[in-house]
């Protein structure tokens, strides 16, 4: 089962805590807490790719922790804030090939 890496940004305890996923534009959840956050999570990548097949848009394939790493932009999220690896959903799809 392939997993995507989900960003954690806790902002602290009077902000919401927020998810996103690198490479996945606007694929993002939070909540009012880390648990809600991290529960809201694979419903926002689930929803997120069934946009992407009905649009006909191909699905990037999940990225290994140390893939994003060597991703500039990934890595400084990364070195900032948690990361958590979210089941991919169990859809009919092929992702993109890199």
């Amino acid at each position: 089962m392939n997993h995507y890496v989900d960003i954690i940004e806790d902002a602290g305890p009077d902000h919401a805590v927020g998810v996103w996923f690198p490479g996945l534009p606007g694929c993002f959840s939070a909540g009012d807490t880390l648990d809600e956050a991290m529960a809201n999570a694979p419903e926002a990548l689930t929803l997120w790719i069934e946009s992407m097949i009905e649009d006909g848009k191909a699905i990037p394939r999940a990225r290994t922790p140390s893939e994003l790493k060597a991703d500039p932009e990934a890595a400084a999220d990364m070195a900032a804030h948690a990361i958590a690896l979210i089941p991919a959903p169990r859809l009919a799809f092929q992702p993109a090939a890199e």
